[in-house]
């Protein structure tokens, strides 16, 4: 996306512990009217990425960032570090597909993880797709994949340098070639095939026009692509041309005989589910009509699956904590849905059938546990689990009695496991040959007080017998949003920290799902500063209880957490030493008006109404940077090809924060060039950006 214009690079110095000369970055005219309120947007030229001012500025950007973290003493130890750290042979989660097991396998450096089939567990693994071998830079990555009924296909989807669009493909298994099929313009869907393995399900928008930088993406629709037959063909399912902001996800049950229909707006977690009577599994009729099960959106619906021409469903409805529901789909009307597994005081995050059973994942203070229920909802038994940590991956067959799942916390590194449902016995599948010694670690939950008195949990990360003695190195991190849970995980960026003497917080903030509808709900729209609040809360109260003190504090997020970041720095900038925002949203005003932007509008709120534009401006990074002022140290990262959270947020905040830096605490963007917002990157790039990151809140939070 960015060319090279060597003639166009801006001559930069650099006064290295004296502050910066950094890149000029012109001040333009353009004011926006607000419902009265003026907004000057000096630095709107930054969102044509394409233009030869941006392309100079960027590289110019990229030339004084590189000097000062290549130049960095401590880049070279965290590089080695996190090469040593990752250097593990790493598995996902097998899947049962067409009668065979498909998994990925990464030997540990390789830039992608290759896709693997067997069989018989028992069988040496095949190599079924190598990604690898498909780019020379690593930057064509696999997303999902799905695998045809009779196990002779493998659909997958085939992503560019972290974009997220995706062009499906499909693979003959046994020859291990490519078939004609190309399906393009993909984006946030996967393939689901028909039982008779002819064709998929799968959802697209229009193609793009190609003049426009990061457009609005909106209608899509979901179609049906017959193997052997070219994408125009493809038969149209479903479509809402009345509402351009729907999202479609179509699932064909495991018996073949429906189609369930998932209907969404945007990223609010509240759903439509219409049914499909596919009829013969040998013979689907693709075309037969819906009917309706759910048609307002109040709830959140999550498809678990189908037995028996029963639909058990996991739903926030009547229930802030979540249920699992039956739904008979010859008698689909609510008067017949039936409560199986009611709400209780933990949060029930996610539920999977496998063995003629319910197996559910609930949460507890951000700590997962796994139980067994039967199909009318009476537990059977727990699942011991290792330590707290985090359940992920389940996956399972309902005919089937074996259950996978992944296990991690953050001193256990993610080992696969396999559950004898009817025997009731669990043993390792997979567990990593880690290079570092986790006994000497520990990990404490607390509770800090937030400024309206909620109790906020908090994850502490330490060398056993740290000293309190408020000179700590803290790495703290956070996201708060899009009833996402933040749960324990093991993480080499936080390993090499920890390997160094530093100490890793993690905190589970509103905004985010932890526990479940009320939580979320109170860190979204106007209700945004208390996600903003529950971090300083944290951080005041390390400070407080003598692990670190201001300086010592480095605050990291990434996305919606690279907007945390972006809040609390220009909130309270004496708070920390250094911050780290990664492909964030830091435009509050302008962010619906790119890509898939508008989605966000559930959590955000929108600056195109009257309310939503007076709680944005009153946080928005961007728009609350003060001139002379002192900020912390700041390193923004960000990805030419980020088709989410587009590159202008992170250009015109680093433009504006150099502009008002009033002290020599750096402030560098560093632009990766060929990436996206994260996705399928491959290896080498991750350790080198980690490197840098790391890097940069050491050295700047040890003056």
């Amino acid at each position: 996306m960015f060319r090279a214009f060597a003639s166009l690079v801006a001559s930069v110095s650099v006064v290295m512990g004296a502050g910066m000369e950094y890149p000029y970055a012109r001040k333009g005219t353009v004011v926006d009217d607000y419902f009265g309120t003026k907004v000057p947007d000096p630095y709107r030229w930054l969102e044509d990425v394409d233009s030869a001012e941006t392309i100079a500025w960027v590289n110019a950007q990229n030339q004084l960032s590189s000097a000062y973290l290549q130049n960095s003493p401590e880049r070279s130890r965290f590089k080695q570090l996190l090469t040593q750290l990752l250097d593990f042979e790493r598995y996902s989660v097998p899947r049962w597909e067409g009668n065979r097991y498909i998994f990925r396998r990464n030997d540990g450096l390789q830039n992608q993880s290759v896709i693997l089939t067997q069989n018989n567990l028992g069988d040496a693994p095949r190599v079924l797709l190598d990604p690898n071998q498909l780019s020379t830079d690593g930057t064509l990555a696999i997303s999902d994949t799905a695998v045809s009924d009779d196990g002779s296909m493998m659909a997958y989807g085939e992503e560019q340098s972290g974009s997220d669009w995706n062009t499906i493909r499909v693979r003959d298994i046994e020859s291990g070639l490519d078939l004609i099929d190309v399906v393009k313009w993909v984006k946030f869907s996967s393939a689901s095939w028909t039982k008779d393995s002819k064709g998929f399900f799968y959802s697209r928008f229009p193609e793009p026009k190609q003049d426009e930088h990061f457009p609005k993406i909106k209608n899509q629709k979901l179609y049906y692509h017959r193997i052997g037959e070219p994408q125009e063909k493809d038969l149209l399912i479903y479509e809402r041309p009345e509402d351009p902001e729907l999202g479609f996800t179509g699932t064909v049950s495991h018996d073949g005989k429906f189609l369930i229909l998932t209907v969404s707006k945007g990223t609010e977690d509240q759903e439509l589910i219409y049914v499909k009577r596919l009829g013969d599994p040998g013979q689907p009729n693709v075309t037969n009509l819906f009917f309706p099960i759910e048609e307002v959106f109040e709830a959140d619906f999550r498809i678990i699956g189908v037995i028996d021409d029963w639909l058990f469903v996991l739903t926030d409805l009547g229930a802030p904590l979540y249920r699992v529901i039956k739904i008979d789909l010859l008698k689909p009307e609510r008067s017949n849905w039936t409560e199986i597994v009611r709400e209780k005081s933990n949060l029930l995050s996610n539920a999977v059938l496998a063995g003629g059973k319910l197996l559910l994942v609930y949460q507890v203070d951000a700590n997962d546990c796994l139980q067994i229920f039967d199909l009318d909802g009476q537990h059977e038994r727990d699942i011991s689990l290792p330590t707290l940590g985090s359940v992920s991956g389940l996956s399972g067959d309902p005919e089937r009695p074996e259950l996978f799942y992944a296990f991690t916390s953050y001193l256990y590194p993610t080992t696969i496991y396999q559950y004898d449902i009817d025997t009731g016995t669990s043993k390792v599948f997979k567990r990593p040959n880690v290079n570092f010694r986790a006994e000497d670690f520990g990990t404490k939950q607390l509770f800090c007080q937030s400024r309206d008195g909620t109790k906020v949990p908090l994850f502490v990360v330490a060398k056993k017998g740290l000293t309190l003695d408020g000179d700590n190195p803290v790495f703290l991190t956070g996201y708060g949003g899009f009833n996402i849970s933040v749960t324990p995980s093991y993480l080499p960026m936080y390993l090499a920290w920890l390997k160094e003497g530093g100490v890793v917080v993690q905190v589970n903030l509103r905004g985010g799902g932890e526990y479940g509808r009320t939580w979320h709900e109170a860190g979204t729209r106007a209700r945004k500063q208390n996600v903003f609040d529950d971090f300083i809360a944290a951080a005041e109260m390390l400070i407080d209880s003598k692990y670190t003190r201001p300086a010592r504090i480095a605050i990291q997020g990434g996305s919606n957490g690279g907007l945390l970041v972006g809040a609390v720095m220009t909130q309270r900038p004496e708070l920390f030493g250094a911050a780290v925002s990664q492909v964030g949203v830091l435009d509050m005003l302008r962010f619906q008006r790119f890509t898939v932007g508008w989605a966000w509008s559930s959590d955000y709120g929108s600056s195109e109404t009257k309310d939503g534009f007076k709680y944005l401006y009153r946080y928005s990074p961007l728009h609350n940077i003060k001139m002379n002022h002192c900020y912390p140290s700041t390193l923004v990262t960000t990805g030419d090809h980020d088709d989410r959270v587009v590159p202008a947020h992170s250009f015109k905040f680093v433009a504006t924060l150099q502009a008002a830096q009033a002290c020599d605490n750096p402030i560098l963007i560093r632009v990766d060039m060929n990436a996206g917002h994260g996705s399928g990157k491959p290896i080498g790039k991750v350790i080198s950006e980690q490197a840098d990151v790391l890097s940069f809140m050491w050295a700047n939070t040890h003056h």
